[in-house]
């Protein structure tokens, strides 16, 4: 079948039908659907550089990671952040570090391979702060030459403008244990023959590593700077009054945010961090908190097999499940269907009843949202609550009592997380002091949570599909925040998926679900933009490059699952039988695999634009479920 051709019913049902099986047949025994989270190799050298620290190496579970590891390494000797990506400094210094420490000779030529690039961009002495920090832990970074935060930062209220309740909670989750690391500096030797000497270049010395100060002299990065240059001369005081008090409540703070599953957040740079501030606190490893952390992310996070040991960053069953459920309904699966009904079954227990940081900001909603994970009650987030609200709606449960009250309880926490200017973050309300990020400490991902276009639009998405519109206030508001956040060329910028077509694949469904008049001018910008961008294959694909450099958004390679954001687009703006849309629904039809799914090895997921990429392993199945399905009902209707 050429490109051009539309894709018969007969086929189109066929197509349908095979994803239809493939993704029922993946459904878990209790209900759930959850695919793996590819990310890069730093998840698996860090967790082989804690055991270190923590004195649990395992040496099989070690030979398994160097497998790993080698297994990802380019032909240039480089590690990258994702796939097709170039080569990344950091990964690959810490990949070239972890390997040394497990006894892999540095003479073995895909060693050498990796020296010369990491020499060729700087070496060490270029690498981002939390690298170096896990350098410092072995003694291969001098600690002074570092950030410091000292634990006393712990007494902050609130309502100070600089507090932990200001930065975003993935990265609060890794600053705190930090101000113990930062202070404490302990040091976890290596053998001789594992040091890393080799990765500074020939000229740089102790003097040189120290942070560079700020080109200007007024801003925060000036300030923070100045103020980190005092904290280290407090650093150097004889006696800190406060200093066992806050090591106590930091200890507190962290203990008191541990899950079920023994992580921190539900995810793996709190965790590791916390294990180890605890650790350098004086915790053994055989306590209670500390075995409970070891356990959850060398088994419950981890991908083993004979050969490889792979730790995930994050595991992603409610949002698998919310959007798998979805697609199937999409596709024209009844919504009383088994598959379904026992699926809504576990999302209503999965639902977030407790407290967490998020009350910090917004005291007066109850808890009733949904977290991304298995467990991460601390931090459920307004994307997932979104989607899951999608999902049980559309889902006819045996207890419609339970279900209403599910929706109404989620419907009360998703409206008190919405922000001042109109749009919701994931998982704070009004996290946006950009001035968080110009601290020294700060060189990595995004630190605050504000409001994006995507998490916005999925809630708006939500409101439309539950019966509200324009008229209800909030709402109306969320739409001001969109229509003021559209790119000149008509497109949205996508904060957790790749990138530009994520976004504006995420706003269209959502004007159209809240009965917005899609023949307005800037409901078709976005059309005549993708068309635009439309690959010769009929599909559509975007890099993570994009994020760095916005001109190349848009643009890559076709995947599945972008393929399918530009269809939902299209389709909500009613081009359904536009040469475009007919090209893309035929680029999903011949590029499905025989057993009714699809091969992404794209990543198409994004966890800190510029620095943290995501290929979720369902995004290239229920996603293009949801454009096929919604194609045929727009074709029927």
């Amino acid at each position: 079948m050429a490109e051009t051709d539309s894709l018969d019913p007969k086929s189109l049902d066929q197509t349908i039908q095979r994803a239809q099986e493939w993704l029922l047949g993946a459904q878990y025994a209790d209900g759930y659907w959850w695919g793996e989270l590819e990310t890069n190799v730093c998840m698996a050298a860090e967790y082989l550089l804690l055991t270190h620290f923590l004195g649990t190496a395992n040496p099989r579970r070690w030979q398994k990671i160097v497998n790993y590891i080698k297994s990802q390494q380019r032909e240039d000797g480089t590690w990258a952040i994702y796939y097709d990506g170039p080569g990344d400094l950091n990964v690959t210094v810490e990949s070239y570090f972890a390997l040394k420490v497990a006894g892999v000779s540095p003479d073995e030529p895909y060693m050498q391979k990796a020296l010369a690039f990491i020499l060729a961009k700087g070496g060490v002495p270029n690498v981002r702060i939390f690298t170096k920090i896990w350098l410092a832990l072995f003694g291969q970074y001098p600690w002074s030459a570092l950030p410091t935060m000292p634990p006393e930062l712990i007494f902050l209220p609130s309502s100070f403008p600089f507090n932990v309740y200001e930065f975003a909670c993935w990265a609060r989750g890794s600053i705190v244990p930090m101000f113990v690391l930062s202070t404490r500096k302990p040091v976890r030797r290596v053998p001789s023959w594992a040091a890393i000497d080799e990765l500074y270049p020939d000229a740089v010395d102790g003097e040189t590593l120290v942070l560079p100060t700020p080109r200007n002299t007024v801003g925060w990065k000036a300030f923070f700077h100045a103020a980190d240059k005092l904290l280290h001369l407090y650093e150097k005081l004889p006696a800190k009054p406060g200093r066992g008090i806050a090591e106590r409540l930091v200890a507190e703070w962290i203990i008191a945010r541990q899950e079920a599953d023994g992580s921190w957040g539900g995810i793996q740079p709190p965790w590791v961090y916390s294990l180890m501030a605890l650790k350098t606190l004086g915790y053994s490893t055989s306590h209670p908190i500390m075995a409970k952390g070891l356990e959850g992310l060398g088994r419950s996070f981890a991908i083993e097999t004979e050969d490889i040991f792979s730790p995930q960053a994050c595991l992603s069953p409610v949002w698998d499940t919310a959007l798998a459920m979805i697609g199937l309904l999409d596709s024209g699966l009844p919504s009383d269907h088994p598959a379904l009904v026992q699926a809504g079954k576990w999302l209503l227990e999965e639902q977030v009843f407790t407290g967490g940081d998020w009350q910090m900001k917004n005291r007066r909603s109850r808890p009733g949202g949904w977290a991304f994970e298995f467990e991460n009650d601390n931090y459920p987030d307004t994307d997932d609550a979104a989607e899951v609200m999608i999902a049980l709606y559309r889902t006819k449960l045996p207890d419609a009592a339970a279900k209403e009250k599910a929706l109404q309880r989620g419907l009360e926490w998703v409206l008190g997380m919405q922000s001042k200017n109109g749009g919701w973050g994931s998982f704070d309300r009004d996290n946006t002091k950009g001035y968080m990020a110009k601290i020294p400490f700060c060189d990595f991902g995004a630190t605050i949570d504000p409001p994006t276009e995507d998490v916005t639009a999925h809630i708006v998405e939500m409101l439309g599909i539950m019966g509200f519109d324009d008229s209800f206030l909030p709402l109306s508001r969320a739409l001001d925040y969109l229509r003021s956040t559209q790119r000149a060329d008509g497109s949205w910028w996508g904060r957790w998926g790749v990138n530009y077509i994520y976004g504006t694949g995420a706003v269209l469904p959502a004007f159209e679900a809240v009965g917005e008049e899609m023949s307005q001018a800037y409901v078709k910008r976005p059309v005549r933009w993708l068309e635009s961008h439309q690959n010769s294959d009929g599909g559509w694909g975007e890099s993570c490059a994009s994020y760095a450099d916005p001109s190349l958004s848009g643009q890559g390679p076709s995947t599945a699952s972008q393929t399918a954001w530009a269809l939902l687009t299209l389709l909500a703006a009613g081009e359904t039988r536009s040469p475009a849309t007919q090209r893309g629904i035929a680029y999903l039809a011949s590029n499905q695999q025989a057993d009714g799914t699809w091969d992404e090895p794209y990543y198409t997921g994004t966890g800190f634009p510029g620095d943290f990429y995501i290929n979720y392993h369902l995004y290239r199945h229920y996603w293009p479920m949801m454009a096929l399905g919604r194609y045929r009902s727009a074709q029927i209707h």
